[in-house]
């Protein structure tokens, strides 16, 4: 084979699939302690758990979590496999302290909601 030929060779195709590691392996390789920090709690309104009903699961998340963070926080700690996950940003809000100072804010909430495969469940309890 030439030096600048266009076509890879064998040696080359093997190294670059040993070489490509998906985010979520990643993120299953890079446990130091961070995945037990990622799921801070589940989501109890009602809304999420109408949700609970059709495989889909809420929880409250730091602001720099990522999906595959996630999926792999959901495996190691639920032993299930998510079918997707997204993730929302809440914005805080503006509330009446009924005080002097008169006015506050809420904090800002992130959170992701977990799909499960037809089957799966979760114990939240």
């Amino acid at each position: 084979m030439a030096l600048f030929s266009t076509t890879p060779s064998k040696s080359a195709k093997a190294a670059k699939s040993s070489i490509f590691v998906s985010p979520k392996d990643k993120a299953l390789a890079r446990n130091d302690g961070r995945l037990s920090q990622v799921l801070k709690a589940p989501w109890f309104s009602e809304k999420a758990l109408i949700g609970t009903e059709r495989g889909v699961y809420v929880f409250q998340v730091p602001a720099d979590a990522t999906k595959p963070e996630v999926a792999a926080a959901i495996e190691a700690f639920y032993k299930v496999t998510p079918a997707k996950i997204r993730m929302a940003n809440l914005p805080g809000k503006t509330v009446s302290l009924r005080t002097r100072r008169g006015q506050g804010t809420r904090a800002r909430r992130h959170k992701a909601y977990v799909y499960l495969k037809k089957g799966d469940t979760l114990s939240l309890v």
